[in-house]
C-alpha cells in the first residue's frame, strides 16, 4: 500500500474490503472492547475522585467520538435530516448517557442499563458500518460508540452501585414504545428510517430473520421487551434471595 493511501481509511469513497462480521479484525476489535471494559470495571472500590475521573473520561470519549462522526459526515457525505439526526436509540444514549455519567441521574441510568446493553451489543456483533471495513474511521467509530455504551452501563452498575427496580422495567418499556411512535412520525416527515421502523438496515442484522416490513416490528418489539426482562433477572433474583435470608439488609 503506498504511504499516501492511508487516507482510504478516512475518505467516504472507500474501495477496500467491506466489514466482515466475525472476521479476524472484527474479533480483535471485540477483544479490545472486552479488555477495556475489564480494566474500567476494576475501579470498583476506588475513591470518589478516581471514579469521577473515570466517569468524566467515558462521557468525554462518548461525546467526542459522536461529534467526530457528524463532522466526518458533514465533510464527506453531507449532513442530512434523514440520516444524521440523533434519533436512533444508541445515538440518543450517547448524549443522555454522557450526561448520566456526569450526574449519576437514576432515571437516565435506567435507560442506559436496559437499552444501553442489549441494543449496542447487537450493534457491536453486527455493526452497521455500511461498506466500510476495518480499520476505516466509520467502522472504528461505530464499534467505539456502541462498545463504550455497554461499558458505561456496566460501570454505573458495577462500580457506582446503581441498579434498576421493577418500576424501572415498566418505565423503560413504555417510554421506549412511546419514543418509537415519535420516531416513526419523524421518519415519515423527513424520509428517514431511524430505529428501523420503516425498513431494515442495508447491512446484515438480526432483523433479517424476523420477516418483511411491517411484520418484523412485532418480534423486534417483543425481543426488546424480553431483553429488558432478562437484564432485570439478576436483580430480581438477588432481591428474592435477600428476602429469603433472615437478617439480610437492604440493597
Amino acid at each position: 500500500m503506498p504511504p499516501a493511501d492511508w487516507m482510504q481509511w478516512i475518505r467516504a469513497d472507500y474501495h477496500g474490503t467491506p466489514f466482515v462480521n466475525f472476521g479476524a479484525r472484527h474479533l480483535v476489535s471485540l477483544a479490545i472492547i472486552l479488555l477495556v471494559g475489564a480494566y474500567i470495571l476494576r475501579f470498583r472500590g476506588a475513591d470518589e475522585t478516581t471514579r469521577r475521573r473515570v466517569r468524566y473520561t467515558l462521557a468525554a470519549v462518548l461525546v467526542v467520538n459522536e461529534l467526530s462522526w457528524h463532522i466526518w459526515a458533514y465533510h464527506y457525505v453531507g449532513w442530512t435530516l434523514d440520516k444524521m439526526l440523533p434519533l436512533h436509540i444508541c445515538s440518543v444514549l450517547v448524549w443522555v448517557g454522557a450526561y448520566g455519567l456526569v450526574t449519576l441521574n437514576p432515571l437516565i441510568y435506567e435507560f442506559m442499563y436496559f437499552m444501553g446493553i442489549a441494543g449496542p451489543l447487537q450493534a457491536v456483533l453486527t455493526p452497521d458500518a455500511g461498506p466500510y471495513g476495518l480499520p476505516h474511521f466509520r467502522a472504528i467509530q461505530t464499534l467505539v460508540a456502541h462498545g463504550l455504551l455497554i461499558i458505561a452501563a456496566l460501570y454505573l452498575t458495577r462500580v457506582e452501585g446503581m441498579r434498576p427496580t421493577l418500576a424501572s422495567v415498566r418505565r423503560v418499556i413504555l417510554g421506549t414504545l412511546a419514543y418509537m411512535v415519535f420516531v416513526t412520525i419523524v421518519n415519515v416527515a423527513v424520509g428517514g428510517d431511524y430505529m428501523w421502523t420503516l425498513r431494515k438496515p442495508a447491512t446484515g442484522s438480526l432483523l433479517d430473520v424476523l420477516g418483511p416490513w411491517p411484520w418484523y416490528l412485532v418480534p423486534m418489539i417483543a425481543l426488546g421487551i424480553v431483553n429488558v426482562l432478562l437484564l432485570y433477572v439478576p436483580f430480581w433474583w438477588a432481591d428474592r434471595r435477600r428476602a429469603a435470608t433472615p437478617g439480610a439488609g437492604a440493597p
